[in-house]
């Protein structure tokens, strides 16, 4: 069953509610509360490429603190463990059996800081509890619950002692995107209230985790003509022809699209996607996904250009079939 017009209101006004909150927090940055809310909602996750000091941390506790939910914070350094991240199983002598720990990925919201730092055997345990939100100890399956975000950060100056992130596990993010420093005019307000150390702390939830996992279902009903289906399927080839591309977008890309897309198109209001949607998504949803071709990317073409050329190349459908 697709969403109705008055379904679309209330998830918009829901919508528009947790960012407002979470946005008391993190001064002047909608846009970026909106994608990462979206991605919540369309229960993948985000890759936060970004200098320190910017807000990720704040990020995460508003948006936990929004929806009654948990946040945990896991530094990622060389000598983490993947034990240190999903958690292990002990055995208790007093009662001779063994018993499970939950690591610090059992949340609501999971921030990954500086990802690139820790060894790639690290990096995978996240990517069964990203790809099927539970975590499997000694065969034994553990489910993280709903919601469940992964937001993890990588810094773009530093790269001394990290390890870059592969392919296949950066495809598994659905939106990679950075906050950036905020404006003159919002760095002046952060100043007047410096004094307070955790501005997420006097936040009111808005809604509960279940009320998040009903939204979640609700948006996937979100209709998607068949025109805007392939309409992303173009984009998609385009992508993968590129002469500056050697790899472009994934399936699991071109199905990321539609989730988020869906969910973007419920926050505006509206119970289906229109093309518009899937062009304002593009570069935060693929970009990431490409691997350029090393002599286009000596020349100083970017993913993003690649993207944007796509998008400028294919032409959108203007009608929209009744739904």
């Amino acid at each position: 069953m697709s969403m109705t017009p008055e379904q679309a209101a209330w998830f918009r006004d829901t919508f528009t509610r947790l960012v407002d909150n979470v946005d008391q927090a993190l001064l002047g940055k909608r846009e970026v509360v909106g994608l990462v809310l979206s991605a919540m909602l369309a229960e993948g996750h985000v890759l936060l490429e970004d200098a320190p000091g910017t807000g990720k941390t704040s990020l995460a506790k508003a948006l936990a603190a929004s929806v009654q939910g948990t946040s945990t914070r896991i530094q990622f350094t060389p000598d983490l463990l993947p034990s240190d991240v999903t958690g292990v199983t002990i055995y208790d002598q007093q009662n001779h059996r063994f018993e499970f720990h939950r690591g610090p990925v059992f949340a609501s919201i999971v921030l990954a800081d500086e990802i690139n730092r820790a060894s790639p055997k690290t990096q995978s345990a996240l990517l069964e509890v990203m790809e099927e939100s539970r975590v499997t100890v000694d065969g034994t399956p553990h489910e993280v619950g709903r919601p469940f975000l992964v937001i993890a950060t990588q810094n773009p100056i530093e790269q001394s002692g990290t390890y870059k992130l592969p392919e296949a596990q950066l495809d598994r993010f659905m939106l990679k995107i950075s906050i950036g420093y905020p404006t003159l005019a919002v760095t002046e307000r952060i100043l007047v209230g410096a004094v307070d150390r955790n501005p997420s702390a006097g936040l009111q939830a808005i809604i509960t985790t279940n009320a998040v996992a009903d939204m979640a279902d609700l948006a996937a009903s979100v209709h998607i003509d068949p025109a805007v289906a392939r309409y992303t399927a173009q984009l998609v080839e385009a992508t993968r022809a590129s002469d500056a591309a050697r790899l472009g977008v994934s399936v699991r890309g071109a199905i990321s699209m539609i989730r988020v897309a869906k969910v973007y198109a419920a926050s505006q209001g509206r119970h289906y996607v229109v093309p518009d949607d899937i062009k304002t998504l593009a570069v935060p949803v693929w970009a990431h996904r490409l691997v350029l071709d090393p002599e286009a990317e000596f020349a100083g073409t970017t993913a993003e250009q690649i993207v944007e050329r796509a998008v400028a190349g294919v032409e959108a459908p203007l009608a929209r079939a009744a739904s």
